[in-house]
């Protein structure tokens, strides 16, 4: 069976990101120095991995709700009530596991087929989201 005939057109039209062949470029020359984005440049402190490790002796390793842990989106609703003025239902609220999907989330619920999206640095709209806008730049 042929089953690149069962991959959507969208999917098929998705080009390489440019930056991951570099990353991988990179990868392979010994010593080098990554400053690829969103990794940091120093080593996570010690509270944050021994927090990690214990939550991983509790077990706690399954996957969250579709939202987000409601912990962390009680924590996001008191952080904008209290520098913001700003006072969402944590129902109102989803958590991701970064930008990328959260804009991805956005474009899929509020933009209709044939919509104009303005966006104010094109450079900034991550690779695989221009064929779900069909962007043209």
């Amino acid at each position: 069976m042929d089953y690149t005939k069962l991959v959507a057109k969208r999917a098929v039209d998705m080009k390489p990101s440019g930056i991951r062949k570099f990353f991988d470029l990179v990868a392979e020359i010994p010593d080098c120095i990554s400053l690829s984005v969103g990794e940091p440049d120093f080593k996570t402190p010690w509270d944050i991995r021994d927090a990690a490790i214990h939550t991983i002796e509790l077990g706690k390793t399954q996957y969250t709700t579709n939202a987000g842990l409601k912990e962390l989106r009680l924590a996001i609703r008191e952080y904008l009530l209290r520098k913001y003025n700003l006072d969402y239902d944590i129902d109102q609220m989803i958590a991701t596991v970064g930008a990328s999907e959260g804009i991805d989330l956005v474009f899929r619920t509020i933009v209709e087929e044939g919509d104009e999206v303005i966006l104010q640095i094109q450079d900034t709209l991550h690779i695989n989201q221009q064929p779900l806008l069909r962007v043209r730049m």
